[in-house]
C-alpha cells in the first residue's frame, strides 16, 4: 500500500442495535467511533482503555466478527471489509486471532492435536498426516508444552497451558497478522509474564504484527512499541509506547497510569492518584462533545465541540486543554 503501513484503520465506526422489541424506539450503540490507527509490519500496537470502551468490538471488527458501520480496513493494501468467496479464505489464514478465554476458545471434545491440525486441513497446509503431526510437534515445542500432549483434552490443561494451546492454533497457519484480545488477562501474574514473553518471541522469529488489546496499560507498555488509548468507543491518545506511558498528555491516559500499582511503598506514597471523579457515560447516551467531559477536572464550554486529533511528530491527541495538561 502507499502508505507502507502493514494495517491501515480508517474512519472506523462500529455500531450495535440493542432495540429491545419491534414496537420500541430503536436504540444504538456506538461500539467503535470514528477511529484511525496504522500498524506497521512487525510491529506491536497496544490498545488499552476500560472494560466497554469498545477495544474487542474493534478487534473483532478487523478479522471479520463485527461488521463495521463505516470506515477501511486494509491488510497488506487490501481493503477486507467486504471479502467473500476465495479472498476472504486466504484472508482468515493471514489475520487470527487469539481470545481472551481460551478454554472456551477451544473444542473440548478434540485432543490437542486434533485442534492444531483443523486449521491445516481448512487452508491445505502440509497436505500429508505425517507431515501436519509433524509440524503439530514442533508448534507445540515453540509455545512451551510437550509432544506427548498431542493425544490430551483442553479439561486435562492449567489456564496458561491452554493459552499457549490458542497460541500454537493461531501459528498453525502462518498467519501474518495476530490480534491478541485480553489473552492474559484471565491468568495468574506469573503466567501473564511467560506468555508475554512467549509471543514476543514469537514475533521477533517471524516478524508478526500484534494488535495488543488489554486494560492494563502497564503489561501493555511492556509488550508494544506504540500505544492507543481508547475511552468510551474513541481514540483519545496515540503514541510511542515510551511517549505515552512517561509522558501522556491526555487527562484520560494521566488517570489510567496514576492507577498501576507501584511494589516501592516510598514513590507509592509520594505519586498523587487521579481519581475521576462525575457521571459513567452510558454508551446509549454519551455525552455531548468530548466523550470523556463529564469526568474532566478541566471540562469547561469549549469541551462541548467534539476534539481533533492534534499531531506532535508520532504523538498525538484528542484534548481541547493540551497545554494544561502538559504543565500537569
Amino acid at each position: 500500500m502507499s502508505s507502507g503501513h502493514y494495517v491501515e484503520i480508517s474512519h472506523l465506526d462500529v455500531v450495535y442495535d440493542v432495540t429491545k422489541g419491534i414496537f420500541s424506539p430503536k436504540q444504538l450503540v456506538h461500539a467503535v467511533n470514528d477511529v484511525s490507527f496504522t500498524i506497521d509490519e512487525g510491529e506491536t500496537f497496544g490498545l488499552v482503555g476500560e472494560s466497554g470502551c469498545g477495544k474487542s468490538s474493534l478487534g473483532r471488527a478487523i478479522v471479520g466478527i463485527n461488521h463495521p458501520r463505516f470506515g477501511d480496513i486494509l491488510i497488506n493494501g487490501q481493503d477486507v471489509t467486504h471479502l467473500s468467496g476465495k479472498a476472504l479464505h486466504n484472508f482468515r489464514r493471514e489475520v487470527q486471532m487469539i481470545f481472551q478465554d481460551p478454554y472456551a476458545s477451544l473444542n473440548p471434545r478434540m485432543t490437542i492435536g486434533e485442534i492444531l491440525t483443523e486449521p491445516m486441513v481448512i487452508h491445505g497446509l502440509y497436505r500429508t498426516a505425517g507431515a501436519r503431526e509433524e509440524r503439530v510437534t514442533e508448534l507445540l515445542r515453540t509455545v512451551g508444552l510437550k509432544p506427548d500432549h498431542i493425544r490430551r483434552y483442553p479439561h486435562e490443561f492449567s489456564g496458561g497451558q491452554r493459552q499457549r494451546i490458542s497460541i500454537a492454533r493461531t501459528l498453525a497457519v502462518n498467519p501474518h497478522f495476530i490480534i491478541c484480545d485480553e489473552p492474559i488477562s484471565a491468568l495468574d501474574v506469573s503466567i501473564q509474564a511467560q506468555i508475554i514473553n512467549l509471543l514476543k518471541s514469537v514475533q521477533k522469529e517471524r516478524n508478526i504484527a500484534y494488535l495488543f488489546i488489554a486494560h492494563d496499560i502497564g503489561m501493555v507498555k511492556h509488550i508494544s512499541d506504540r500505544i492507543g488509548v481508547m475511552y468510551l468507543g474513541h481514540l483519545v491518545e496515540v503514541g510511542d509506547s515510551d511517549d505515552v506511558y512517561f509522558h501522556p498528555l491526555h487527562p484520560y491516559t494521566r488517570a489510567l497510569l496514576s492507577a498501576i500499582p507501584i511494589s516501592d511503598p516510598d514513590i507509592g506514597k509520594s505519586r498523587k492518584r487521579i481519581i475521576l471523579e462525575g457521571e459513567i457515560p452510558s454508551p446509549l447516551n454519551p455525552p455531548t462533545g468530548c466523550p470523556f467531559s463529564t469526568r474532566c477536572s478541566l471540562a469547561d464550554e469549549a469541551c462541548r465541540k467534539m476534539p481533533g486529533m492534534q499531531h506532535f511528530g508520532s504523538h498525538s491527541v484528542a484534548c481541547h486543554h493540551l497545554e494544561t495538561t502538559e504543565k500537569k
